[in-house]
């Protein structure tokens, strides 16, 4: 077997950056670049930046296969991003198809929430559990649902979005259709219409322990606890883990969401549950990127 095969790149695709990185079979890391989304992020730009950043990454080509996160759901066959809703006209969109000529290395895709997941899974706060809910708290709110071991995709590939789920019905209107959605509440743009400025600015005063940096925290963790409730009655998971950006302001808000858990779930629901802070930071998406296109791509070790 030619050693490229035993290389893979993982892709982490978002509104605003893209993360790649090149890894050995067993996920160490071997090289990494960060560039900037295209704007608008359309499908074409994003095509061309993304083997732009794959040959710059990997010139010598010792990765054989490809492993790409995006925000949306994909098809059954991991082929075609059915829409991503923060991106400017991603619907039923052929990716792999698209890309595999241009960069002669065979790709595969998957929701961004759930590439972060399997890579909490594979090196991070998720090892050992086998029921998991993965919140990513950003731009958007995406997120994954781990259950017996094996992500929960549903029967089209489309499940699941945590972050979509609905919990004021007269809430601010959502990019999917839906109003009030928990997107709508836990997003950086959510955090911005409870606090007039920068979420790393109320983070700082927060850790200063200014009052009013503290008490929009404590409101933001409790709404944010409201949607963990709904998602913890329907899955019942070991672990609910939070990820993205804000979750770096996590000690300001976990608390608050603790408490909302226990208020609204009932004790045989959220019996040994943890709700805690991913562990790998940025990196987890390309990590399960890679993961996966391992897992899907390569032949057995």
């Amino acid at each position: 077997m030619k050693a490229s095969s035993q290389q893979v790149i993982g892709v982490d695709l978002g509104g605003t950056g893209i993360k790649l990185a090149r890894f050995d079979r067993a996920g160490q890391l071997l090289a990494e670049q960060h560039i900037a989304t295209p704007q608008p992020a359309v499908p074409g730009a994003v095509c061309m930046a993304l083997c732009e950043a794959i040959e710059a990454l990997d010139p010598d080509r010792c990765a054989a296969v490809v492993g790409i996160g995006l925000p949306g759901p994909m098809d059954a066959a991991a082929r075609v991003a059915r829409v991503c809703i923060n991106l400017p006209g991603w619907q039923e969109v052929p990716l792999a198809e698209w890309l595999e000529p241009q960069l002669q290395r065979r790709v595969t895709l998957a929701n961004d929430g759930n590439c972060a997941l399997v890579g909490e899974a594979w090196q991070g706060a998720a090892r050992g559990c086998g029921d998991v809910v993965l919140l990513t708290l950003g731009t958007g709110v995406g997120g994954g649902v781990m259950l017996g071991g094996r992500l929960f995709t549903g029967h089209n590939g489309a499940a699941a979005e945590p972050g979509l789920i609905g919990i004021d019905p007269n809430g601010p209107p959502c990019n999917s259709g839906n109003r009030g959605s928990l997107e709508q509440y836990a997003s950086i743009a959510a955090l911005r219409r409870l606090w007039d400025g920068e979420p790393e600015e109320l983070h700082r005063r927060a850790c200063a322990a200014d009052p009013e940096a503290l008490a929009v925290w404590e409101r933001y963790g409790r709404t944010l606890g409201v949607g963990i409730s709904s998602l913890v009655y329907v899955f019942t998971p070991q672990r609910v883990l939070l990820g993205g950006g804000l979750a770096g302001a996590a000690e300001h808000f976990l608390p608050a969401v603790r408490r909302e858990v226990d208020l609204r779930v009932q004790a045989v629901s959220r019996e040994g549950l943890e709700i805690r802070s991913c562990e790998l930071g940025n990196g987890a998406g390309r990590l399960g990127a890679a993961r996966l296109a391992i897992d899907r791509l390569l032949p057995p070790a």
